[in-house]
């Protein structure tokens, strides 16, 4: 395990939909292979496979019939409209669904996580999906999904779906004109009196007077204001963080002339970065009279996209500048291993938990890893978390010692887990 020289490639020309091994016991004419020697079962030559890098190929695209849902039939769409198909692929298996609006990616959505077996571990050069799992997802599935009109601009859109196997080959399941209406004109009805206006929109917000207008959101403000932001301990808009520490953001609103914007509200948001997140929203601030605030973010903040927001006028529908930053946090998780000495035919026991929420559903899928000391790490198995984070598993050694390993476990990263790729400390254990 780990050495270099146990390790075999195959070429291009040598693939095939097997693997195959040769090992053989010889010497001497008359030479008999001696009987119990060589491995603990007794075995005078023996291959072991501790683990493969398996690139597997599929040029057939999945089926798709049944069509059906809001989506597909409904003249007008507004805020969360489904698509329900049905889909087979024999080969990979059916994977995701994928959203374009107007030639735009739209997002993304995992049609059946297949017990987690259906899941982008990642992990790979050339941004295509990676799987533990010959056939990762079902061959076979009745999917209804989730497409979230209110990102739209009211009108008129073309929508395209298409449904993929794991191999990213896609089908197209739905291809039309949609029209979103998610803001509806709240103009008062036809010939009501200049009274009458009042009386209506004051009912729809105590904040709107009869000659409608909304109050000015500070001092000096403007639909054209400035609101600069960044994070007070770098300048990239990026930050990558530990798990469990809290950030500071500073910014400053001013007017088009550079006058500072006293007193205004200005609103936080953040979008945890896992496939299909709302966003929610974090803090409401006030600027001083320079027009600087500063936001400070909860220590269980996951990857998120940090949004601020101004807008002139309190009240109003949408803001008037927007202004964003990223965190950047990679999956935290602790392993326990004991004993830590063991031998030939014993058994060691993992447990750990991982931190961070919201967790996927079935759990999150780790992978524990072993190498001897300086050698390349190893994956010898794949686990899920339980509900709450934590994970448990066994290992026992095969072959004698001494010998010391090295152990880890990762969490890849996942489209429905907020937060990057971690691994765990690394515990060393003893087989004599």
């Amino acid at each position: 395990m780990g050495s270099p020289s146990n390790l075999v490639t195959a070429l291009p020309e040598n693939l095939s939909t097997h693997i195959y091994a040769n090992v053989s016991c010889g010497g001497s004419p008359k030479f008999v292979c001696p009987s119990g020697k060589g491995d603990s079962n007794g075995y005078a030559a023996v291959v072991y496979i501790y683990a493969s890098d398996l690139t597997l190929e599929e040029s057939a695209q999945p089926s798709v019939s049944s069509v059906e849902g809001e989506l597909a039939t409904a003249s007008t769409l507004s805020g969360v409209a489904d698509l329900a198909f049905h889909a087979e692929d024999p080969g990979s298996g059916v994977y995701q669904a994928v959203f374009t609006v107007d030639g735009v990616p739209a997002g993304t959505t995992l049609v059946d996580e297949n017990s987690g077996h259906c899941r982008d571990v990642g992990q790979t050069t050339d941004g295509l999906p990676a799987f533990l799992y010959v056939q990762p997802c079902k061959a076979v599935v009745n999917a209804d999904v989730p497409f979230d009109t209110s990102t739209l601009a009211d009108g008129t859109h073309h929508l395209v779906v298409t449904v993929t196997n794991a191999a990213g080959n896609s089908t197209v399941a739905l291809d039309r004109k949609i029209a979103v209406l998610n803001h509806p004109s709240s103009a008062p009805p036809a010939g009501a009196s200049p009274v009458e206006v009042g009386v209506v929109l004051a009912g729809q917000h105590d904040a709107i007077t009869q000659n409608n207008t909304l109050p000015s959101n500070g001092g000096n403000a403007s639909p054209a204001a400035l609101l600069s932001v960044r994070w007070s301990s770098t300048s990239h808009t990026t930050l990558a963080a530990p798990y469990g520490r809290s950030h500071t953001i500073l910014g400053r609103l001013t007017a088009p002339g550079g006058s500072p914007i006293s007193g205004a509200t200005v609103q936080a948001l953040y979008t945890p970065a896992y496939q299909g997140a709302p966003t929610r929203a974090l803090a409401s601030v006030r600027t001083s009279s320079t027009g600087a605030f500063k936001v400070k973010l909860p220590s269980s903040t996951p990857s998120s996209r940090i949004t601020l927001a101004y807008s002139s006028h309190s009240g109003q529908p949408a803001p008037d500048v927007t202004s964003a930053l990223t965190l950047a946090v990679p999956a935290s998780l602790a392993l326990r291993i004991a004993p830590t000495v063991s031998h030939a035919g014993g058994t060691i026991f993992f447990s750990g938990a991982l931190h961070g929420a919201p967790l996927p559903r079935g759990g999150k899928q780790l992978v524990l890893e072993a190498r001897s000391p300086g050698a390349a790490w190893r994956q010898f198995q794949v686990l899920a978390t339980g509900s709450h984070g934590r994970y448990r598993a066994t290992y026992r050694f095969r072959l004698p010692g001494p010998i010391t390993y090295e152990f880890r476990a990762l969490s890849p990263r996942e489209a429905d887990f907020p937060y990057g790729a971690g691994s765990s400390n690394v515990v060393r254990v003893r087989e004599r």
